[in-house]
């Protein structure tokens, strides 16, 4: 049976690639058949013709070989600004239907897929939808990554609160080391611990590459 999930974060750049291409690195090993899916990417670069956004070419290093660049990323769009910013001056309209197919032909295909958003987890797509909806379309756990930085503590708990109210389960959350000197960071991740109704996937320091953060997760505590 497939067991996919939705990863979103506290804000842009608190490390959501990564951590996704850490665990398509812990189920390979265990034997499985994963890949990542980045419906939305803002900010490419042209490749042979086409755009490619970095995320997500990471995204399809990381996955188990075979599925396509298009396929991982269907929408790629030039600037890497809020997305539906960038999809309005590409002239792109965003539609949640057709992402929905593509992510279930993945998921047929395989054992595990993690789906990263863009941004947080409201991030707008148009002027009438935004990143939650389609997580709510999915219907898939969240995964949340927490960006460990002064601020955190607000950030995580209106997501989590976001997540409830869209009824979508709360599979667990990762603490991720942006500022090595943050002041009381165990007394913030202490907090987090008490207030976040989700298990705590791991605390990651801030590291060079996702292989080396599996070491730092508890991923049973989601596989189960």
């Amino acid at each position: 049976m497939n067991t996919s999930f939705f990863l979103t974060g506290t804000d842009t750049d608190v490390g959501k690639t990564f951590l996704a291409c850490a665990l398509l690195h812990a189920w390979r090993h265990a034997g499985l058949r994963a890949v990542g899916y980045k419906p939305v990417a803002a900010g490419g670069e042209p490749v042979d013709g086409q755009l490619c956004n970095e995320d997500a070419l990471r995204l399809q290093v990381a996955g188990t070989p075979g599925f396509s660049l298009e396929r991982i990323n269907p929408i790629c769009l030039p600037e890497a600004i809020a997305p539906h910013i960038a999809a309005a001056r590409a002239g792109v309209t965003i539609r949640i239907e057709p992402l929905v197919e593509r992510f279930e032909s993945l998921r047929a295909e395989t054992d595990r897929v993690i789906v990263e958003g863009a941004g947080g987890f409201l991030v707008p797509l148009d002027d009438h939808t935004d990143m939650s909806h389609l997580a709510q379309r999915l219907g898939l756990p969240v995964i949340l990554v927490v960006g460990l930085r002064l601020g955190c503590l607000n950030h995580a708990l209106l997501t989590a609160e976001a997540i409830a109210a869209r009824g979508l389960p709360f599979a667990g959350w990762i603490g991720n080391v942006l500022d090595a000197d943050m002041p009381c960071l165990d007394e913030n991740v202490s907090s987090l611990h008490q207030r976040l109704a989700a298990p705590c996937l791991g605390i990651v320091p801030r590291l060079a590459s996702p292989q080396d953060a599996l070491s730092y997760l508890q991923l049973s505590r989601v596989n189960a």
